[in-house]
């Protein structure tokens, strides 16, 4: 999954708030794309979890 925003706390919010959801492997950081405003960041999230 990857998420973009205006800032680093605003995408690892993003990734607390999900991670509160099902299974995510959290990443440890973010990338700025030359030219582009804001931020973005990668992770996975486990989306067939056993119930």
């Amino acid at each position: 999954m990857e998420v973009a925003a205006a800032d680093d706390a605003t995408v690892f919010a993003v990734q607390e708030l999900l991670a509160g959801q099902c299974a995510v492997t959290p990443a440890a950081r973010t990338t700025r794309e030359p030219g582009e405003s804001g931020v973005r960041l990668q992770f996975f999230v486990d989306l067939q979890q056993d119930s």
